[in-house]
């Protein structure tokens, strides 16, 4: 079979020969998956971090055997490797990764499909050289222990270099806002009813401590994933692998990442249980959770803007409906609830898959990472889209708060020291009842004169 003249190459693996398309570089075992599993194809495929960490994990274990088994391992044979890794890394070989997240459960196609390419790849940047999948690209690895280390890898990159920072840029936004707001008091809300005076910036510090305290729960979770499963090969007892591979490759991707990696002191829990990613993505789901809050207050105080609460304005992006002309809706809150709603189902795929590990392997693996891949992907770009299209154009309707606030009834808490808490519940019964103020139905009551009212009402000091 010829390449120029059917666009296909032969292929092979233990099973046999298979056509493979002519201008890829996956082999037998990635093509054999791409038919098995028709499911999900061009929706759902491996997520792309998970392709760019086998990347970094197939170069730091080059490195890694070329130092513990130099005479497999030959020189010639690192550089190709390295070459063909990096492109990998970088994404430049995306289009090489067909497999979907539906496979096996362990993630072995996708191993394969990293060893295949870089194989390929390495050879033809070699020239003259030969790499082997199996023995020279998986040397001294395993599905196994290779496809969560990977998962490991990816998910610290995602929180640490893309979850983190938008959370604390959106925090910073906040603490701006703070100052900003400083000394503007507003009605308080309880259980959604009128409460005690709150200052703006007060309830803004509300928001922004949320977040840093998310980044540092976040921070927590990450320590858990530095520890790989490297040099446990197939069930956790290192098989085929020299001694101390597994901390030699993963010092290699500490230092290829800047991420603390180490070796797991224990690769039989390595293989077989999730809990680490089960608990950063805890860590995930605390965030996704505030942001939720954050988004659902900034709507509700930019309601209206004649008929809601409307004590703050927010950027006005885009119409709002296709028959109500002028309307705007507040869309940058409702993309941040959604994804909200996301990673909390996403929370709970990863906990039923973290549980059904068997015996010496966890086979709920891709889809492990696709969820919680997911959640940091979506949180990332969610907050930081809902901090420059919303959050950086908050302003303060201070006229709209400064009324709200001497309309609330509950204002009358700072009667209490002065006439008792039956006393004030009294006058504000009447004064709901009657459409009173709070100073006519508490004069009308008998409980002060409107001197005496005046001295000990004052709500700008019940902040």
């Amino acid at each position: 079979m010829s390449e120029m003249d059917t666009g296909f190459r032969l292929e092979h693996d233990s099973m046999g020969e298979v056509a493979v398309p002519a201008d890829r570089y996956w082999g037998a075992q990635t093509e054999r998956s791409r038919r098995n599993f028709p499911i999900g194809v061009g929706r759902e495929p491996m997520p792309p971090e998970i392709i760019h960490a086998l990347g970094l994990i197939k170069l730091a274990a080059a490195r890694a055997n070329r130092r513990l088994c130099p005479a497999r391992m030959t020189g010639q044979k690192l550089a190709a490797i390295e070459a063909a890794a990096r492109e990998v890394a970088d994404g430049a070989l995306d289009a090489h990764f067909p497999l979907v997240v539906w496979q096996t459960g362990s993630g072995t196609q996708t191993n394969m499909n990293a060893n295949e390419v870089i194989a390929r790849r390495g050879s033809e940047l070699a020239g003259g050289l030969t790499l082997h999948p199996n023995d020279d690209v998986n040397m001294s690895q395993s599905s196994n222990d290779v496809f969560p280390a990977a998962m490991h890898v990816a998910a610290v990159l995602a929180v640490e270099d893309r979850v983190i920072p938008a959370a604390l840029s959106l925090a910073e936004t906040f603490g701006r806002l703070e100052t900003e707001n400083a000394g503007v008091v507003k009605s308080g809300r309880t259980h959604l009813q009128d409460a005690a005076p709150i200052a703006f910036s007060q309830e803004i510090s509300g928001w922004r401590t949320s977040l840093e305290r998310d980044v540092r729960l976040l921070r927590e979770a990450c320590g858990a994933m530095y520890a790989l499963a490297l040099g446990g090969t197939a069930v956790g007892t290192g098989l085929n692998a020299p001694a101390g591979f597994g901390e030699e490759a993963a010092a290699e991707l500490a230092a290829l990442t800047g991420k603390p990696f180490a070796a797991a002191e224990n690769k039989f829990h390595a293989l077989t249980s999730r809990d680490e990613l089960v608990f950063a993505h805890g860590a995930l789901k605390a965030l996704a959770c505030d942001m939720m809050k954050i988004a659902n207050d900034v709507r509700w105080l930019a309601s209206g803007p004649r008929l809601g609460l409307g004590e703050i304005r927010i950027p006005e992006n885009e119409p709002g409906s296709s028959i109500m002309p002028g309307k705007v809706n507040p869309t940058q809150c409702e993309a941040v609830t959604m994804v909200a709603v996301q990673v909390m189902g996403n929370d709970t795929a990863v906990g039923i898959a973290a549980s059904q590990g068997n015996f010496e392997l966890n086979v709920f693996m891709p889809v492990t990472a696709q969820c919680f891949l997911q959640s940091a992907r979506l949180l990332a770009e969610a907050i930081g889209s809902f901090r420059v299209r919303c959050a950086e154009g908050i302003v303060a309707d201070r006229e709209r708060m400064r009324e709200n606030l001497h309309r609330s009834l509950m204002l009358a808490t700072a009667l209490n020291p002065v006439i008792g808490y039956e006393r004030a519940a009294a006058t504000v019964h009447l004064a709901w009842e009657r459409g009173l103020s709070l100073k006519e139905a508490c004069v009308e009551l008998g409980y002060l004169t409107p001197e005496r009212f005046d001295e000990v009402f004052h709500p700008e000091n019940m902040v």
